[in-house]
């Protein structure tokens, strides 16, 4: 599938330049069934890095406040944004009226029983699943992948086939990853949630995204 976002910059600088993990990368002809996604941290990482949004560089984000590291391969998934179909979404299946998109690409979680040893690498996964979180009144959902092809875990169709101690490893972690020293974090967790619901949350990002960049699209196809 053509990047059309990213094909007249890409005549104009050829292969000189990294392309921007957010924009600059396809989700895959496969979705939502089949996803590239675009990993930030390992399960070794003992602080959180997250992509710069306007260099698609990694950097530091913030101290970890507890010894916990995330349990999974953790990014996001590209060419996605959470913003007003996202939260009509959660808005829905939660019986809120408040909750807005957090402005951000959709996050997601991917096991594997590989050791990958860092990020700012792209893999091919397969959602099976993910949490509603809510962060204050913004709708931040973490989706829940498995490795394409991978050995073990691809075994797994559904968020409810895997093991309840790995469903609550994850869970925890985002109920306290955004912690700070001296600061509680408002998070919150009302469902864990199956395949189906993955996917509607991943088209509703694609459409939000094609609706927040449409404009920036449109010119650069000018270029």
């Amino acid at each position: 599938m053509a990047n059309r976002l990213m094909d007249p910059i890409g005549k104009l600088m050829g292969l000189r330049y990294k392309s921007h993990p957010w924009h600059g990368v396809d989700i895959g002809p496969g979705a939502p069934e089949v996803i590239v996604c675009f990993i930030e941290m390992v399960p070794t990482d003992t602080v959180k890095y997250e992509v710069d949004k306007d260099s698609g560089y990694l950097r530091i984000d913030r101290p970890q406040k507890y010894s916990n590291v995330v349990p999974a391969l953790y990014g996001f998934i590209p060419q996605t944004y959470s913003a007003d179909s996202v939260a009509a979404y959660c808005n829905e299946k939660t019986g809120r009226k408040d909750v807005v998109g957090d402005e951000d690409p959709i996050d997601i979680c991917v096991l594997t029983e590989k050791e990958i040893t860092h990020g700012d690498i792209l893999v091919r996964a397969r959602p099976i699943g993910g949490f509603r979180m809510i962060d204050g009144n913004e709708a931040d959902d973490k989706l829940v992948a498995v490795l394409n092809n991978d050995a073990m875990y691809s075994k797994f169709k559904n968020i409810n086939d895997l093991p309840d101690i790995v469903i609550e490893r994850l869970k925890h972690y985002f109920l306290t990853y955004k912690d700070l020293p001296g600061e509680e974090s408002n998070v919150e967790i009302p469902h864990v949630y199956g395949v189906e619901e993955a996917y509607e949350v991943i088209k509703r990002s694609m459409k939000d995204y094609s609706d927040k960049f449409e404009r920036l699209e449109s010119l650069l196809s000018n270029v």
